[in-house]
């Protein structure tokens, strides 16, 4: 079953888990490490992001290590980018509202 992206990073522990391995792939027992909770439950995590493609799994030797699959972060970005893109224009109308008013209390 595939999973939709942003069930995925809705959860606070897969997004910390995200965060751990973007800086470095890591073993299902080192990421486990860092939180306080089963091994059973960041399997289950990492199960959830594997299938939503966020994470790939890497097998050397006896160990799978988990890494961050950066270009699948590009799908949230552009779902975001087009909301950036409001909000930069109403920032820009907001500025532009404050500095007529900083202007008119200038000349009084």
């Amino acid at each position: 079953m595939r999973r939709d992206i942003f069930q995925a990073i809705a959860d606070p522990t897969r997004r910390a888990i995200i965060a751990l391995i973007a800086l470095q792939a890591m073993t299902p027992n080192d990421i486990a490490d860092n939180f306080n909770t089963t091994r059973q439950a960041v399997s289950k995590h990492l199960r959830i992001l594997t299938e939503c493609e966020l994470v790939k799994q890497e097998p050397q030797g006896r160990e799978i290590y988990y890494s961050l699959e950066i270009d699948k972060l590009k799908e949230i970005d552009n779902w975001i980018a087009q909301y950036r893109a409001i909000w930069e224009t109403r920032f820009n109308q907001l500025d532009d509202v404050l500095t007529s008013i900083k202007q008119q209390q200038n000349e009084q």
